[in-house]
């Protein structure tokens, strides 16, 4: 049995991880659409991204971009505030929108004779959203309290945005996408529409697609409802504050009395998927699944859950796609007993033995066949493929690496993993924090 199940899965993987079928197009106005056919359901994912998010928000503003992804769902000309989700839902859709440092998106998924009623609607906030000081004072109270919720309330989250903020000095990827909370609470009618005019704009978005749909129809739709929009004149390239070389590691201690499990969190300047030479982001890939990707088999959860018995939980993360530097973490939350720098000691150590032993290769090839049936069954998904595709050209990427990136994942040699890791574990471009409970004051004599 269990050869024929493996059997079954090695047939599974040598399937293409771009089986769907893929289109794209430009409008006149600089709207870039890819269409991304799926004839198995009669349904369609229709989704918007902008080529802005929190990064991108002028010095003073931190939170437009989230909080102007709230106002969208205020009303036009044409649509009453609320009416849009509304509409889609009683045509049995669903609806969101989401915002990070990079992009803006909205989609809906309809069954796919509704796709026109989608475009019509989506057409007509992006260039003609009316808002009003109302509107304004009570979305803003909505945002505070969705950071009050998230992260105020979260001695985690605040850690998160301090250790953020200490990796990057200048760059806006400090500055936490919903915004710190004293300028949040000070935005007002005229940032969210200069925002708003500024990059909601068809030269600055990319239309996706994905579903029960033929590019010839996308085609027509998309130019009776998109094209006649006007571009946003002069929108350059993004340019944003660069940060410093960084010359010394950084360290903080983050305390909070509502800390149940304290823990320790690396994380170091890494370089990001970039267009054309993606290669190293490949090798980061493997190095975080290799070292943290599955607690019973990975290097960190070997090491210090099972053999040392110091962790309740190690592991390695990295995110590739991000339109400028990134970062590679690293996490370690130790048992009872053992204190926060006997952990980050461990986690060191572990680190260190892995650099001297190198990969695995029976690991390695483990790792890259669940990456190919991974990749196989995103295909089940007409909006994860909508998203993947989305979130990959807005940070940059061109559909030409989008298709290459499942091959030059596997590509990947275990030569290539150990050279990204002497490369990205330096001292110097790391932030070392501990979250722990306030340490009682030592009583003198």
């Amino acid at each position: 049995m269990r050869h024929l199940v493996a059997c079954l899965i090695a047939c599974l993987v040598t399937v293409p991880a771009t089986a769907a079928e893929v289109t794209s197009f430009s409008l006149e106005n600089g709207l870039d659409v890819v269409v991304i056919e799926d004839h198995r359901a009669p349904v369609v994912v229709h989704m918007v991204w902008y080529k802005a998010g929190a990064a991108d928000e002028p010095p003073g503003k931190s939170g437009i971009a989230h909080f102007l992804e709230h106002l969208l769902f205020k009303g036009t000309d044409d649509m009453a505030p609320g009416e849009f989700s509304s509409v889609v839902a009683k045509n049995g859709g669903s609806d969101n929108a989401f915002t990070s440092w990079d992009y803006t998106g909205y989609f809906q998924r309809v069954a796919a004779d509704r796709l026109e009623l989608m475009m019509r609607m989506e057409a007509d906030r992006m260039r003609d959203l009316r808002l009003t000081p109302e509107d304004i004072g009570t979305e803003r109270d909505v945002i505070l309290e969705e950071r009050n919720q998230r992260v105020e309330n979260d001695p985690g989250a605040l850690f998160g945005e301090q250790r953020n903020a200490a990796m990057n000095l200048n760059h806006p990827y400090g500055i936490p996408v919903i915004g710190w909370k004293h300028e949040a609470a000070a935005l007002e009618l005229e940032d969210a529409l200069a925002f708003y005019r500024t990059y909601y704009a068809p030269n600055n978005a990319y239309l996706i697609v994905a579903g029960d749909v033929q590019p010839d129809e996308v085609r027509a739709l998309a130019e009776k409802y998109y094209g006649p929009l006007a571009p946003t004149p002069g929108l350059g390239d993004r340019v944003r504050p660069s940060d410093p070389p960084h010359l010394a590691e950084r360290r903080l201690i983050f305390e909070d009395p509502r800390v149940s499990e304290p823990y320790v969190v690396r994380t170091y300047r890494a370089p990001e998927r970039d267009p054309g030479a993606q290669e190293q982001a490949a090798a980061l890939v493997l190095l975080s699944d290799i070292l943290g990707g599955n607690g019973a088999t990975s290097v960190l959860g070997q090491k210090l859950q099972f053999e040392q018995q110091k962790a309740i939980y190690a592991s390695a993360f990295y995110q590739g796609l991000s339109y400028d530097d990134t970062m590679f973490g690293l996490i370690i939350v130790p048992v009872p007993g053992v204190t926060l720098q006997e952990a980050e000691d461990a986690l060191d150590k572990a680190i260190a033995e892995f650099i001297e032993e190198g990969v695995d290769p029976v690991q390695l090839d483990r790792i890259k066949m669940q990456m190919r049936a991974s990749q196989i069954y995103e295909q089940d998904s007409v909006q994860r493929l909508a998203r993947r595709y989305g979130a990959a050209l807005t940070s940059g990427l061109t559909l030409e690496d989008i298709e290459a990136w499942p091959g030059i994942l596997q590509a990947v040699t275990a030569e290539d993993i150990m050279a990204a890791a002497e490369t990205v574990f330096d001292r110097k471009n790391s932030v070392t924090g501990w979250l722990q409970k306030p340490q009682s004051a030592e009583v003198t004599q």
